[in-house]
């Protein structure tokens, strides 16, 4: 008999594994952070970059208390996780924290610009300690808010009811405190934000990392979407490095447009980190923000006037990415958009209404993913969750292509052209390529597709031959 719920013993704290990453991060840590520090001092000119308004911001003396704190919060976090792959991705993150940060102060030394006041008291005191290793330097980003973006991804997941509000209110204060203690300028904010986005990206707690994209089967790269992206990633960078002032937000739209160069060069789709909810990971979010609003008006402009979706045959449609209440309209969902989220209704959120399958916009499809998507759509089709809605950003080649794919394996089309004439007649918008007609041809000719075809053949002799019985009782009674 299983015991009651309330008997149920929490998995055993893994003390000797978190002490193992504690024993190497806290050495790494003042090694590499004291060698930046000393690399920049030794410097003729170290620059800074600052606001005019940041002279407003007041020293808080007390705020050194919830300054200092995030280093028992870095120790105690290894206490949550009851999992060693969780305490390794903690442990990982902490360890790319330390290497993205101290990267770029060696590359982009930058130097605190205000001389803060003498102070005496315990905060003095606490100050005095603080600056005896800590010298004016190691700015952007700060490897404060770097490690406070991930220390409070980790108590946030892993803290409940009260306590989990609580940590949100004392790491909030944590964050302020590095401007309030006079320790960093303004732009270190944001920088270690997106610093500390990425070492959770890197890193997800479900899923794998886009890091090892080797380790991931075959993703064919995309090298001259890649470089487009890339390049234009690099521009960004470039005017902000060399301009002050608001410009300097081309920082994000720069991270985020080489990451989706990395994602069309390396790791292919799962880079965007979508989840079975629709949504992609809050890390992912935050990361490709820019990119993402630019891709949804790309979607929008692209298809403006048109129908959002045009019905293919009876129940099945196709279309560009939904809305929210949009896609309340239909029963099932199957979504080849990995790089835009969609907000679920509760219906679509359940059971297997949705299904997504990810590949990257402007690529083609291989044999094996008309198969899967035909095969996923087959099965909304199954559960009777119609009407149905594929789609894609445009609803223009990926979608379509998916719905040619389930054409052909529900027999409603038995030659690639003949799919694209029914897609074409419905959504006359469409992109079909030749090179799409070849991956529906080859899908054809793959095993599992066959079998799967004549087992739906056999189930459908059997269905009707069960019919004519039913029906030849029923004269009988």
């Amino acid at each position: 008999m299983s015991k009651p719920l309330s008997h149920v013993q929490p998995d055993p704290i893994l003390w000797w594994r978190g002490l193992a990453w504690l024993a190497m991060l806290g050495p790494l840590f003042f090694i590499t952070y004291s060698f930046a520090n000393q690399y920049a001092a030794s410097l003729p000119e170290v620059s800074s970059v600052v606001f005019a308004w940041e002279r407003h911001i007041p020293l808080l003396p007390w705020t050194i208390i919830p300054y200092w704190s995030i280093d028992l919060l870095y120790g105690l976090a290894f206490l949550l996780p009851r999992q060693r792959k969780l305490v390794d991705a903690l442990g990982l993150r902490l360890l790319t924290a330390q290497v993205v940060c101290i990267s770029c102060f060696l590359l982009w030394p930058l130097h605190f610009s205000v001389e803060r006041p003498e102070l005496t008291g315990v905060f003095g005191t606490l100050f005095d300690i603080l600056m005896g290793f800590d010298k004016p330097y190691n700015q952007a980003p700060s490897l404060h808010i770097t490690l406070l973006i991930v220390l409070w991804a980790c108590f946030a997941q892993h803290l409940k009811g009260v306590w989990r509000w609580l940590t949100h209110g004392w790491f909030a204060l944590i964050g302020l405190s590095v401007l309030t203690t006079w320790q960093h300028h303004f732009i270190d904010l944001p920088t270690g934000v997106l610093a500390g986005f990425f070492c959770i990206w890197c890193w997800p707690n479900a899923g794998r990392s886009p890091l090892l994209f080797w380790r991931h089967g075959k993703v064919k790269p995309h090298y001259a979407l890649a470089s487009y992206y890339g390049l234009a990633g690099i521009l960004c960078g470039v005017v902000a490095a060399y301009s002050s002032g608001i410009v300097l937000l081309l920082l994000w739209p720069c991270v985020s447009l080489l990451l989706v160069a990395f994602n069309y060069a390396c790791c292919g789709a799962m880079g965007f980190q979508k989840q079975d909810s629709g949504r992609l990971s809050l890390a992912a979010t935050v990361l490709f923000a820019p990119y993402l609003v630019g891709a949804w008006l790309n979607s929008r402009l692209w298809t403006r006037g048109q129908a959002t979706a045009n019905e293919v045959v009876s129940g099945v449609w196709l279309g560009r990415k939904p809305s929210a209440s949009e896609a309340a309209q239909y029963v099932g969902l199957m979504d080849m958009c990995p790089e835009l989220p969609i907000r679920l209704s509760k219906q679509l959120s359940t059971g297997n209404h949705y299904q997504h399958l990810d590949v990257l916009d402007l690529t083609p499809l291989s044999a094996q993913q008309c198969w899967q998507a035909a095969k996923a759509i087959d099965s909304l089709n199954h559960a009777h969750y119609q009407p149905i809605l594929v789609y894609c950003a445009l609803g223009y080649s990926r979608s379509s292509v998916a719905l040619m794919a389930w054409l052909l394996l529900s027999g409603q089309a038995q030659t690639p052209e003949q799919a694209k004439g029914l897609i074409e007649q419905a959504r006359p918008q469409v992109v079909i390529k030749a090179y799409h007609l070849a991956a529906l041809a080859q899908m054809q000719q793959l095993p599992e597709f066959i079998d799967y075809q004549r087992h739906r053949a056999e189930v459908a002799k059997q269905n009707k031959q069960h019919f004519k019985r039913q029906i030849a009782v029923d004269k009988d009674a």
